[in-house]
């Protein structure tokens, strides 16, 4: 049984990988912020876990090549976990996986291997073409109990669960029980030449400061995870970003580094790490990252006007606080050669924790934004969603029914509203 140590360095993400891997060039697919396990807002698996079970997760990659690799997390286990077999294929209806497109993984070679406790594992390259902004299935099989597993909790998609090794099945023969979470896994990556429809460019992308040198990571709350969006249905702002760019002729991984209810300033049991303690690990370790858009902070201001069990720690925070944590977040990234689009909070009047206090740390924290000329640039969505004769609320044609979250209509709305040329 192989073991992949668990603390691949900054180089190896960024580019080479040990074993058969090794010169291969690795561009970001797709990834998603890694959670503890919690119950969350909707029935899922992560206090329960896996056994003798597959798990079969559906994701959407906005870069493609010839080949292609996972990431598995074990950051929140207890216990080395043991991935007993994995397969990757280009992805059906449902569950299903594109008939000859199944790939078994391998680790150093191996059909199995143990990610230590609180560590991860990346497979060897698949061969497998994968255009942009197309989905594949990776599927993971566990044939003993896993414990408690480290997940994304709010994936606005659909995941799939069946009895048995089910790796090797095409079909979607018992994959009956669902979920809308993501389970240990946090990147796809892909290699080689770019594909699009059944044939490939014929270009290599090589290089190696310049390879996947336009990634563009979303970083924030559930704003940015997708809250409202249509489940399964890849509605979210970073994959409208991803379609925008790519009709623009500008060809770039948009990565969602969202957490649904994530603080600046305060580590959450429910919302995962705090910004700054996460942001290496899920924007500027990523492979090729240029650009970061930053869009954080309300739930700072707002779990403090409620007192709800999941709005804690929920400290009374200044916009000096805010202000401070940003600044953070931007010499960081400054100090790795990323350039940060500052996001404005959107409005949320009528939602559970408005006040006329939250609503003046809003107005001054977008002030600050728009003209402390701390960021390389300002993605004015604030301005874009707010409703016509009210700033304070979000325009009704791009409300979710929260007052809070947009719509699919408002998250293509958002997109928009990012300047292209400061990506």
């Amino acid at each position: 049984m192989a073991v992949r140590a668990a603390g691949l360095d900054r180089a190896a993400r960024a580019g080479t990988t040990g074993g058969a891997d090794t010169g291969a060039r690795w561009r970001a697919g797709w990834s998603a912020p890694v959670q503890r396990p919690s119950s969350g807002f909707e029935e899922n698996w992560a206090e329960t876990g896996f056994d003798r079970q597959s798990v079969r997760q559906v994701v959407r990659v906005t870069d493609g090549g010839s080949g292609a690799r996972i990431r598995l997390s074990n950051r929140y286990g207890a216990a080395p976990l043991t991935v007993d077999a994995a397969s990757l294929a280009l992805a059906g209806a449902g569950a299903e996986a594109r008939p000859g497109t199944l790939r078994s993984l391998t680790f150093d070679g191996a059909s199995s291997v143990v990610v230590p406790a609180g560590g991860e594992v990346v497979s060897d390259a698949a061969e497998l073409p994968v255009e942009p902004l197309s989905s594949v299935t990776v599927t993971v099989y566990f044939a003993g109990p896993t414990g408690p597993a480290t997940f994304h909790a709010q994936a606005y998609a659909t995941s799939f669960r069946a009895p048995g090794d089910r790796t090797a099945d095409a079909g979607a023969e018992g994959f009956t029980e669902r979920t809308h979470s993501w389970y240990y896994l946090s990147d796809v990556e892909v290699t080689g030449v770019e594909v699009t429809g059944e044939a490939m460019t014929g270009t290599e992308v090589t290089g190696g400061a310049d390879v996947a040198s336009g990634t563009v990571v979303a970083f924030g709350d559930s704003l940015t995870d997708g809250f409202g969006s249509t489940v399964g249905a890849d509605r979210r702002y970073p994959d409208a970003l991803a379609e925008r760019l790519r009709a623009a002729g500008r060809s770039r991984a948009v990565l969602n580094a969202g957490i649904g209810g994530n603080l600046l300033l305060n580590d959450s049991p429910w919302f995962g790490e705090r910004a700054p303690a996460r942001f290496d690990r899920d924007v500027l370790d990523k492979p090729g990252v240029r650009s970061v858009i930053v869009l954080v902070g309300l739930n700072d201001i707002g779990f403090s006007e409620v007192d709800l069990p999941t709005y804690r720690p929920n400290p009374l925070v200044s916009v000096a606080e805010l202000t401070a944590g940003y600044a953070e977040l931007v010499e960081r990234a400054h100090r790795r050669g990323v350039r940060v689009i500052g996001g404005t909070l959107l409005p949320f009047k009528g939602a559970e924790y408005h006040t006329p206090r939250a609503e003046a740390k809003r107005v001054a924290l977008n002030e600050w934004i728009r003209t402390s000329g701390v960021f390389d640039a300002v993605a004015d969505f604030a301005a874009a969603l707010a409703a016509p004769d009210d700033a304070e609320t979000l325009d009704p044609a791009y409300d979710s029914g929260d007052h809070k979250h947009p719509n699919d209509a408002g998250y293509r709305v958002m997109a928009g509203a990012v300047p292209l040329e400061s990506l």
